[in-house]
């Protein structure tokens, strides 16, 4: 599905990716974590096209991406913070996004529904909370049935039951067999979303594995105290 390949960039002197390899396949969700700064989310720009890596490929089923730009169609991306134009209400977002995509897909309006966004549509994006907002950036990034999502902090923000919506919402696409890319800082949120973890730090991938082999590893019923266990360890080591 997707496959990075020694990737690297640099921003004027800084690494920002080094050697980033990765492989990706359908049906997962993956939760892509690590400390600010680790180079998350240059790799999911480089993804979107939004960055051009100094070295290295990206390949979107088989085909580089470099120069391309009709596979971004198939990605849903929902931003950790949404800029949409003060003036225009929710309506005249969802209605300016679908003239733009012009797609001959089934909209995928779930989101829609069970958010009742519909009952919002006249209210302009700039009276909008945070939660709202982040409402609206949900439902586009799944509106188009796209074969990959990429979701940056998707329930920050979100009221509890809203975030529940959400969450059984990413299971339900996993199971049709759609890769999802998840970033997050509250892993306790993703413990029964995610089926892999990439860990990066300092620009690196620090590891890539199933949760069910960490789980295993590190005898932890939590993600969140599975990695704890494996970066203490790997700090120790470093120490001595």
């Amino acid at each position: 599905m997707i496959e990075i390949k020694n990737i690297y960039k640099k921003f004027g002197k800084l690494e920002v990716l080094s050697d980033v390899n990765l492989s990706c396949k359908e049906g997962e969700c993956i939760a892509l974590i690590g400390p600010n700064g680790c180079g998350k989310t240059t790799l999911i720009k480089s993804i979107l096209g939004m960055v051009l890596p100094d070295k290295g490929s990206i390949e979107f089923n088989g085909k580089t991406v470099l120069k391309e730009y009709l596979y971004r169609e198939n990605i849903g991306y929902m931003p950790q913070i949404g800029r949409y134009p003060d003036n225009m209400t929710i309506g005249q977002i969802i209605e300016m996004i679908k003239k733009i995509r012009n797609s001959t897909n089934e909209l995928d309006e779930d989101l829609l529904k069970a958010f009742e966004l519909e009952r919002m549509f006249d209210k302009k994006m700039r009276t909008l909370s945070g939660g709202t907002t982040q409402k609206v950036s949900a439902v586009l990034a799944f509106l188009f049935n796209p074969e990959v999502l990429i979701l940056d902090e998707p329930t920050a923000g979100l009221d509890p039951l809203a975030s529940e919506i959400l969450k059984e919402k990413i299971i339900k696409e996993k199971e049709k067999g759609k890769l999802i890319f998840i970033t997050s800082h509250l892993l306790s949120e993703l413990d029964d979303l995610i089926t892999e973890i990439i860990f990066m730090q300092d620009g690196k991938v620090y590891f890539h594995k199933k949760v069910a082999q960490l789980k295993s590893e590190t005898k932890e019923e939590k993600i969140s105290k599975a990695i704890a266990q494996i970066l203490k360890k790997n700090k120790d080591e470093q120490n001595h």
